[in-house]
């Protein structure tokens, strides 16, 4: 048998103590990842903080209850079992992956875990023969399909239409300095930045591989710069700019996909058919650009094209009179 594997029994395996076993850890761990939610969200969404403590003390009262019936039916030692020594189980998320995920994405795994844990106490109650135990576990069964309800409730005990709304601007604004700004920063940088070094070789050499290979070094070379200057240049923590990982990620990718644009042309063997199709990826990326800064940026439109269309040209025109010359 597989290593990591031959101590994992089937839930059917399973003694009803064992069963309630499960059920007391299970509820412990999803006390504790929903008061790591709230404590997660505290500072910026506090409204929604409140819902997860209001949560993890539902958790709370169901794991004294299971512990009462363990109680009363086996006694106070209570076997060490966990949803890994189970075959099949469902598993959570590991809770440093917490930081990663955005206020929406943390409720969706909220309702996943309410659903998954409706699920095992159907499948336990109905696994056991002994009323009360099945009367508790499936009482356990409907909580759990209610806790949508219960969520609901917390949510407009602490949502106001105008709570909502700020948690959800702070959550867009978020998003933007933490992935959108750098990104776009990027975007720019590589779309206009190696138009130079690309065009200045293709029109001094007309040979299209060796415009590959140069726009090739220039975009990777300028997207390991950038996301290595936006990860040093700020921690986020003074700023509130967000993880320095997660932008210089942003920024390095983005840079590299807008150098990569107009340099994959340059693997088409014909140089004017290559060249038309870099310029046309140009027009895009520039059209791109313009529409992020409009959407995230509120950016006007026209002002954005403007900018874009005439940084792009003069970029260009350097390259192209440098390598003509």
């Amino acid at each position: 048998m597989l290593r990591g594997f031959s101590y994992r029994r089937r839930f059917s395996e399973l003694s009803e103590q064992e069963v309630l076993a499960l059920a007391i850890s299970s509820e412990e761990d999803d006390a504790r990842i929903y008061r790591g939610y709230a404590e997660h969200l505290r500072t910026d969404f506090p409204a929604s903080a409140a819902i997860f403590d209001g949560m993890a003390t539902e958790e709370d009262d169901h794991r004294r209850r299971l512990i009462d019936l363990h109680q009363s039916r086996f006694g106070d030692v209570i076997p060490l079992i966990h949803r890994e020594h189970v075959s099949g189980f469902y598993a959570r998320s590991p809770v440093w992956l917490i930081e990663n995920l955005s206020l929406e994405r943390i409720r969706d795994e909220a309702a996943q875990m309410e659903r998954d844990a409706e699920r095992f106490y159907l499948l336990a109650a109905a696994s056991t023969k002994d009323a009360a135990t099945r009367k508790l576990l499936g009482d356990l069964a409907a909580a759990e399909a209610g806790h949508t309800n219960k969520a609901n409730a917390l949510a407009e005990k602490h949502l106001d239409t105008d709570t909502k709304s700020d948690e959800e601007a702070v959550a867009h604004r978020q998003f933007v300095l933490t992935w959108v700004q750098p990104g776009l920063a990027g975007l720019m940088d590589g779309s206009v930045s190696t138009l130079a070094p690309i065009f200045a070789v293709a029109f001094a050499t007309q040979d299209t591989w060796t415009t590959f290979l140069v726009g090739l070094a220039a975009s990777v070379g300028a997207g390991i710069s950038m996301g290595f200057t936006e990860a040093a240049s700020d921690d986020g923590q003074i700023s509130g700019r967000g993880s320095p990982y997660k932008r210089g990620l942003a920024a390095g990718v983005m840079t590299t996909i807008g150098g990569l644009g107009h340099a994959l042309p340059y693997l088409i063997t014909d140089f004017w058919t290559a060249t038309i199709i870099a310029l046309i990826v140009v027009f895009v990326e520039l059209w791109a650009i313009a529409w992020i800064q409009n959407r995230y940026m509120q950016t006007p439109f026209l002002k954005a094209v403007f900018q874009g269309v005439l940084g792009g040209a003069l970029v260009f025109a350097a390259g192209a009179l440098i390598g003509s010359g």
